[in-house]
């Protein structure tokens, strides 16, 4: 068993318990089953849909030879390189509805394993740069971050779902004081669950990830540079044009999508862009 995998097998067995003890915190006895039921749900959709969760989550769209043929044309002889190159398998390919350049890789393992696109990325960076960031999305499908980059944000996800229910079923349980108070007690549950789920997330996605998936993108592809000007170009870009990204899901994009929200901060996994910079510079 990987150091990931246990990382995930300790991550599902933890989402279990939060949703039981929170579940019968709200609901009692009741409550302990529902949790118990939403558990047996969530680790097995955590394992095998958390990576169509992801994508659902931002409209990604298919890209293939009848869908979207010139990204298809473009960026499938790339990744179809790299993956021949880091022999694996070819990874499916999305495209993200979003002006904000930017990118990630998700599924469970090299097999199943999709890397998504947003449309700001393919406007932005030529093919130089485009090879670059596909070699890191790639580095960390070899490397199989994937899994529990895509289980620890449907867990946060599951947290921050159950935050909101506690907060509505507090809003509508009684008259207007009792709607008053509710909102209030759903808010402060939200501000001590927030920060939980970030802990976890935190605590599950190591920030070396970043520097690795860099390193693997050098390797691959020959040099550091194309790398070095696509990550540059991501940090403008991405601060003039913010993206609408959940942070719960924030950590599987090669940059942390810049978008102002005090929970975002919160959610942060990167390590600066310059750091990152820096370090490849050091491989030339």
């Amino acid at each position: 068993m990987t150091f990931n995998t246990l990382k995930t097998v300790l991550l599902l067995g933890l989402l279990s318990g939060v949703l039981l003890v929170g579940g019968e915190a709200l609901g009692g006895r009741n409550g302990l089953y529902i949790g118990l039921a939403m558990a047996a749900v969530m680790n097995f959709g955590s394992y095998f849909f958390s990576d169509k969760i992801a994508l659902a989550s931002y409209s990604a769209q298919p890209v293939t030879e009848t869908e979207h043929p010139d990204v298809y044309r473009r960026v499938a002889p790339i990744i179809g390189r790299l993956a021949h190159r880091m022999e694996i398998p070819m990874p499916k390919l999305y495209i993200l509805p979003e002006e904000s350049p930017n990118a990630f890789a998700t599924g469970r393992n090299p097999q199943h394993a999709s890397v998504a696109f947003t449309a700001g990325i393919l406007q932005l960076m030529n093919d130089q740069e485009l090879e670059g960031v596909v070699a890191h999305e790639l580095g960390h499908v070899l490397h199989r971050d994937i899994l529990i980059s895509s289980v620890a944000a449907t867990m946060a996800a599951a947290i921050t779902v159950l935050a909101r229910m506690a907060q509505w079923g507090m809003m509508f349980a009684g008259g207007r004081d009792d709607e008053r108070r509710g909102g209030i007690a759903g808010e402060l549950l939200m501000l001590i669950l927030a920060p939980i789920a970030a802990m976890l997330i935190q605590m599950a996605i190591s920030r070396s990830r970043e520097y690795d998936a860099d390193a693997a993108s050098a390797k691959y592809v020959g040099s550091p540079y194309p790398l070095i000007q696509g990550l540059g170009k991501l940090e403008s870009w991405s601060k003039r044009i913010p993206m609408q990204a959940s942070p719960s899901t924030a950590h599987l994009f090669i940059i942390k999508p810049f978008t102002g929200q005090w929970l975002g901060k919160l959610f942060s996994t990167h390590p600066s862009t310059e750091d990152r910079i820096r370090r490849l510079q050091a491989m030339r």
